[in-house]
This record gives C-alpha cells, structure tokens and sequence, in this order.
C-alpha cells in the first residue's frame, strides 16, 4: 500500500524531503505558494500544487486530511507555519511534522501540541562542530540524554586489531553498530572501489585502515575513544 504525505514549503529542507519519499515510492502532494518552486518539484512527485497554505480551504481542496502525514517545512515565514499547523490539527491531519528554526518556535509548537519538531539548522550546526573538532568524524547523530550515533574513520591504532582486541564496551563504554568497508567492483572495464555495510561485526572482525565504524554511545566516551587512539 502507498504512503501518502504531504510537504508543504519547498525551500531546500522541504524539497529534500520531498523528493527522498518520492525516490522511496511514496505518493508525495509538494505544496509552495511560490509557482517557480513547484514547477521546479512537478516532475519529481505525484502531484506539485501552488496554494496559500494558511487557506483552509486551499488545503481541503487537496484532501489533506487524508494524508498519512503532513510534514510543515516552512523555513522564513514562522507565522505561516503557525497558522498552516493550526489549520492542519482543525482539519484532524493523523500526523503532522513541523520545522522550527530555534528554540522558541519549539517551545511555540509544542504548547501547541505538535510532538514531531524538526531543527534542521540546530541538528547541522552540531553536526558541523562535532566534525570541526574531531577531523576523523565524517557525522554525527545527536540522541537525548547525551548520546550520539557517529561515523568515524578507523583511528590508526587500532588498525588491523579485532573489535575484541579493542575492547570497545569494556574499556569506552561503546557499541559499535557496524562497519562501512571498500570493496573492488569490476563496472565495466573499469576497477571501482565501492562502499558496502558488513553487517553486525564479529568479535573476531579486524578493522582495516580505510573502515568506517559506526558507532553508539555517550559523547564522552567517542570523544575519549577517539582522542586515545589517534
């Protein structure tokens, strides 16, 4: 059965989304009132309307209530995501995803009611940080109560070692997740190096010097893992 959702704001954030369910197969309504930004989306989506969003009316039209979701991805106008939202909980949409730019419109959506926030600047700006200090992290995934999800290069002394060697929950207090690995792919008549998952790692896996481990765990303890090690 198709997903259906809606994305209303089609600024780069609201278009990313767009076109990702899109690619997934989903059945996606892409909603701007800027008639250039959905003409730019008509061809990636099942259907790209132009429409003031704070007209209830407009969005009836478009059958809103019906979608599976409605993600609220306005990016400048915070009021026209404010009234956009409030005719959406009116209209009973069965989810709705709103974006919030700082705190305040947090706070804003969430005496509102809304429990789905995205903090698409916040999330980035950590992101960028966390990789400014640490070169060897290629991303970052904050989680509540100090925890993070991040990719890393493997630090060069542990290379060639196995994850049991490493001790990695005994001595940092991690999980690893899994481990990205190069392979060589024939493509043509050329040689490519390819990235492929390896799936849950063994504890007799040895890491090699291009792995990218991923990993879970307090962000003490990667920054520790990864100071040690370097």
């Amino acid at each position: 059965m198709t997903n259906r959702f809606a994305v209303i704001g089609l600024g780069q954030f609201g278009e990313s989304i767009a076109r990702t369910l899109a690619d997934r197969g989903a059945e996606v309504l892409a909603i701007d009132i800027d008639l250039d930004k959905v003409e730019s989306m008509k061809d990636e989506v099942a259907y790209a309307v132009a429409l003031d969003s704070t007209d209830v009316k407009a969005l009836k039209a478009q059958n809103i209530q019906d979608m599976d979701a409605v993600v609220v991805a306005i990016g400048e106008n915070f009021e026209g995501l404010l009234l956009t939202t409030v005719l959406l909980l009116e209209l009973e949409v069965k989810r709705i995803i709103a974006r919030a730019a700082n705190s305040q419109q947090r706070m804003i959506l969430e005496k509102m009611g809304i429990e789905e926030i995205l903090s698409p600047e916040e999330t980035v700006g950590k992101t960028v940080a966390e990789m400014l200090l640490h070169p060897n992290m290629r991303s970052f995934l904050p989680l509540p109560d100090d925890y993070e999800i991040v990719e890393i290069n493997t630090p060069s002394r542990v290379v060639d070692q196995t994850i049991s060697e490493i001790g990695l929950r005994e001595k940092y207090n991690l999980n690893l997740i899994t481990v990205k690995r190069f392979f060589e792919e024939k493509k043509g008549d050329e040689i490519q190096k390819v990235e492929h998952i390896i799936g849950v790692p063994r504890a007799d896996t040895f890491l090699k010097e291009t792995d990218i481990m991923i990993l879970l765990g307090k962000s003490q303890d990667v920054n520790k893992f990864i100071e040690v090690n370097k």
